[in-house]
């Protein structure tokens, strides 16, 4: 069950946090151990669960990791688009070492994370990278939908080009294309024959299935939607707190 971060608020906005933004796990002089375990997000307040990662958070911890070598492990199902490319931005432009394990799930945009490895990143016979074409959710007039289109279309071409510098020997841009606009679910041993990647043993880790990844993923594999258990019924539960928590820093803050 994913862990519902506390809130603490002060009349002092520079000391309203949850705690620190990072959590070192498995910390030694020379290694730190990353965890993408939630849903990636663009900000402190998107992050809901304390499993969530945003560009902020993983800043603060590569600064305070000092140069460290990562052992970095994902299951999730992604989130942001501009949030995950800037976190592998920041992740490839690291100047420690980087080693990548998929756990369960690398899906959407968290599917380029596994790319910052210095060497192949292990995934698992039974763990997944799901790749799909970007999606969002628009409204507005026949304009703004046209540019919403375009613009999805150049964040594709973006994420084609991390892809494509990472393609098994004999495996062309075009072939990872058309995966993705059938949304694809690459087990590790598939995965291994589209991109360069070792494949792993398989593992237990439960893949990170949120419900806005089942309301908006057609092809979700039965094994994977059967052990990710039921939706979740409490989305109206989390708002009013989000509108509680939302008021109680207004009270504190003297807004």
């Amino acid at each position: 069950m994913p862990n519902i971060k506390r809130f603490i608020a002060c009349k002092d906005a520079a000391h309203a946090t949850t705690g620190k933004f990072y959590e070192f796990k498995n910390l030694t002089d020379t290694t730190a151990d990353l965890y993408f375990y939630g849903d990636i997000v663009s900000d402190w307040w998107g992050a809901w669960q304390q499993e969530d990662q945003y560009p902020d958070a993983i800043r603060n911890f590569l600064t305070a990791a000092e140069g460290r070598d990562l052992n970095i492990y994902i299951n999730s199902g992604g989130g942001s688009v501009f949030a995950g490319i800037a976190i592998y931005n920041m992740l490839k432009r690291y100047p420690g070492k980087k080693n990548c394990y998929v756990d369960a799930l690398a899906g959407s945009i968290a599917s380029v994370l596994p790319f910052v490895a210095d060497e192949k990143p292990i995934i698992p016979a039974n763990a997944f990278l799901m790749i799909h074409k970007p999606w969002t959710e628009c409204e507005g007039n026949a304009n703004q939908m046209r540019k919403m289109a375009d613009d999805l279309d150049r964040i594709e071409a973006g994420i084609w080009k991390i892809y494509e510098e990472h393609l098994a020997e004999g495996v062309t841009i075009d072939q990872i294309k058309e995966l993705m606009e059938k949304e694809t679910w690459l087990d590790g041993t598939t995965a291994g024959q589209y991109f360069n990647i070792s494949v792993g043993e398989e593992n237990v880790v439960k893949a990170a299935i949120q419900d806005y990844t089942r309301s908006y993923c057609r092809n979700i594999p039965d094994r994977i939607r059967e052990i990710g258990g039921e939706p979740t019924t409490n989305h109206e539960k989390e708002l009013e707190m989000r509108r509680n928590i939302a008021v109680l820093m207004t009270a504190h803050m003297g807004i």
